[in-house]
């Protein structure tokens, strides 16, 4: 808990207070709602193999973005037939993750750092002359070791023994780089009748992608390096993060103030339930190309002045 994670700063001291119950081995498999279909009255929660039904009078839903729109679609009743709160057919749409590469450079020094992400770059964020829109984010990711090469290693690694891999891992300066992932309708979760979840996905900014790696490859190759060492210049490689890597998803239940073209009103309630909250990364309408926790935290704080108004 070296980083005060979400247990510690959140859960446990809620768990303090005796209205807050945790409930472990229980797995939400749809929301009911009344007979007009404009409020949830129940979660349906599957909790060690028996079926139970919760009920409260504000239903807030914090699944991540794939499994709150998972949840929603997989709730489709009467009123709701393409799922809760998808009257506008955005529900699951408009999936984005971070469009990342790692990037790894070979110094002729070593490089003895035990630390992770000491340095960040947002110098190209916003653009830069030769291109007017937004590059990303660079940072540093910590130390490669030689059984990370052998892992997820990149191509021009693949043939080398062990011993090489070791001796490069020394000598290696470890970068991650971001570029926004665009929001894209058909970039989407679906669920089949089985309640199977399906991601389709192709990827965007590709453009800003590829100049970001050369910006920092030009970037790096100008670091005046001492003779002698490793390799006489720097070498670069890159591997390319695939969408099952991802460890940011957003979007799927924009929110946003026409009910045509989103999902939640600007208080992340659904425009069609009166008592149903999301407040995870799929309320986002873009992604951007940084940590979204702690956006997505303040907005919960957000949301959560505005439950209390509701609940006085």
């Amino acid at each position: 808990h070296a980083k005060s994670d979400a247990e510690v700063l959140g859960v446990r001291p809620a768990l303090e207070h005796a209205n807050v119950t945790l409930l472990t081995n229980a797995r939400v498999v749809r929301l009911e709602t009344n007979a007009d279909g404009t409020s949830v009255t129940a979660a349906v929660v599957d909790r060690d193999g028996s079926e139970e039904r919760l009920a409260g009078d504000i239903v807030v839903a914090a699944c991540g973005a794939a499994n709150t729109a998972k949840l929603l679609l997989q709730s489709a009743n009467e009123k709701h037939p393409n799922g809760l709160a998808n009257g506008s057919d955005q529900v699951g749409r408009n999936y984005m993750f971070h469009d990342s590469t790692a990037v790894l450079a070979l110094s002729r020094e070593e490089n003895p750092t035990a630390y992770q992400k000491t340095l960040g770059l947002n110098d190209f964020y916003f653009g830069d002359d030769d291109f007017e829109y937004p590059l990303g984010n660079v940072q540093m990711v910590g130390k490669s070791t030689a059984p990370m090469f052998r892992g997820e290693r990149p191509r021009e690694t693949r043939l080398a023994p062990e011993w090489t891999l070791e001796r490069m891992a020394r000598h290696a300066i470890d970068f991650w780089l971001s570029t926004e992932d665009l929001p894209r309708a058909d970039n989407r979760v679906t669920v089949d009748r089985e309640g199977k979840l399906t991601l389709a996905y192709t990827e965007t900014n590709l453009e800003a992608k590829k100049r970001l790696y050369a910006k920092v490859k030009s970037m790096l190759g100008k670091l005046d390096m001492n003779p002698g060492h490793l390799i006489h210049r720097f070498a670069y490689m890159k591997n390319d993060i695939p969408v099952a890597g991802c460890a940011h998803q957003a979007g799927t239940c924009r929110f946003g103030t026409d009910a045509a073209t989103s999902v939640l009103n600007t208080d992340c309630r659904a425009h069609e339930l009166d008592n149903l909250y999301v407040v995870d990364t799929s309320i986002f309408p873009s992604i951007g190309a940084v940590n979204p926790a702690l956006t997505a935290m303040a907005n919960s704080l957000r949301v959560g002045d505005r439950l209390l108004d509701r609940m006085k």
